[in-house]
């Protein structure tokens, strides 16, 4: 448990810590377990030491009464910085997923000292108008729309949501495990005290101001699935071509995932990519 002032944050890491050093951010009501295990023993297995933790409101950091969080975007991006600090980690590939893609474009855009590279898994460009860029699918919304239905507070059904949220946002290149996912996901739950708190992520307001993507000066690697509702695959490429020299890898037929069939494509972009700094 990383111990700081306020808040906690858990944080668990993998690998050799005379590597060069991978921080792995998470996206919204995920716990680091989102980050599965042998994904990240498989990064440090190719040389590098790889850092996960759980972000405010998830996991075993600290938790918030759910509605108004007492906290910004920006102290997210501030606590991926502390995780660092409290490793005694001077710089870091930085590795975003989702909202995580977000805080870890925000980090690189406040930090730029101390991120060696960026890569930004299924997210979206921060700072700029993606107006003209498509929404989630009209199958994702009415999933989506589901969840105002469910008692949050609930295991069974929320369990049962998250099982169908993870099956609604997979691609559909490969089979959707539906009973190890909800394995995981009462794992998750378990170990997290249930996931009311998770919810204050969707109440998140920006702090200070947080920079346009096209400031980025960090080398960036974008992996983005062709099947993803709720970032399209158009918000990968805008991400990409706002920023000079960056890269982008499309998972075909990904979804909004990190699904074990991909990971190899997935860990050896985000190897080249960090061994080329």
């Amino acid at each position: 448990m990383v111990k700081t002032a306020e808040p906690e944050i858990a944080s668990q890491t993998f690998g050799d810590p005379a590597h060069p050093s991978m921080l792995l951010i998470m996206g919204a009501m995920a716990s680091m377990l989102w980050w599965p295990e042998a994904f990240c023993r498989k990064l440090a297995g190719k040389g590098l030491f790889v850092i996960r933790y759980d972000n405010r409101d998830t996991g075993r950091s600290t938790k918030y009464a759910p509605g108004e969080p007492p906290y910004t975007f920006d102290d997210m991006a501030d606590d991926a910085i502390r995780v660092l600090d409290d490793h005694g980690i001077a710089k870091a590939h930085v590795v975003g997923m989702s909202m995580g893609g977000m805080i870890a474009q925000l980090v690189a855009l406040k930090h730029p000292s101390l991120v060696i590279s960026l890569t930004a898994i299924s997210t979206s460009p921060m700072g700029t108008d993606t107006s003209h860029l498509p929404g989630m699918t009209e199958a994702y919304m009415k999933h989506s729309a589901e969840g105002a239905k469910v008692d949050w507070s609930d295991r069974d059904q929320m369990v049962d949501f998250i099982v169908k949220d993870a099956q609604a946002i997979a691609g559909t290149a490969h089979p959707f495990d539906k009973k190890r996912t909800r394995a995981f996901v009462e794992q998750d739950y378990d170990r997290s005290g249930g996931f009311l708190s998770a919810t204050n992520h969707f109440q998140l307001k920006s702090g200070e101001d947080r920079g346009n993507v096209h400031e980025l000066k960090v080398p960036l690697l974008v992996i983005h699935g062709t099947e993803d509702p709720i970032f399209p695959v158009e918000h990968g490429a805008a991400l990409a071509e706002a920023v000079a020299g960056a890269r982008l890898v499309r998972i075909e037929g990904g979804g909004h995932e990190l699904h074990p069939d991909d990971w190899a494509v997935i860990v050896d972009a985000i190897v080249a990519h960090s061994q080329a700094r």
